[in-house]
């Protein structure tokens, strides 16, 4: 897929964090956004599945400045790839989302790992949950 829009949902949306510090300045924020699924609480970070019977995931779009390079840097961060643990912590796969009424593809990293046993986080609001 050729497509520099990203959405994401977790920890990345903090800017202190040194990987979405990164993402700010590697990147333009398109806006807010929500995609179907589900997300969980992974412990340091949440994790989501895409499920279209699942509930709204809030989060933002951003367009990468240089696909290729984000990407890679933010691969690493996720855990995807080849040369990453396997199975990998995260996917990135092709994801629709919505922003203001329109239907967007976007990359989004997906949890990859069970979720057996985590606390799912049915607001959809990953950072919410975090300042709870």
């Amino acid at each position: 897929m050729n497509n520099d829009l990203l959405f994401v949902y977790g920890s990345l949306l903090d800017s202190d964090n040194e990987f979405g510090h990164y993402l700010i300045h590697n990147a333009d924020l398109v806006g807010p956004a929500l995609f179907k699924g589900r997300l969980y609480d992974c412990g340091e970070y949440p994790g989501a599945l895409a499920e279209d019977n699942g509930y709204d995931i809030k989060g933002s779009i951003y367009r990468l400045r240089n696909e290729t390079t984000a990407l890679a840097v933010l691969d690493d961060y996720e855990g995807f790839g080849p040369d990453q643990e396997q199975p990998n912590l995260f996917v990135r796969e092709p994801t629709a989302v919505s922003s203001n009424n329109q239907t967007i593809e976007c990359w989004i990293y997906l949890y990859n790992l069970s979720v057996e046993g985590l606390t799912e986080i049915t607001s959809g609001d990953y950072l919410a949950h975090v300042k709870a």
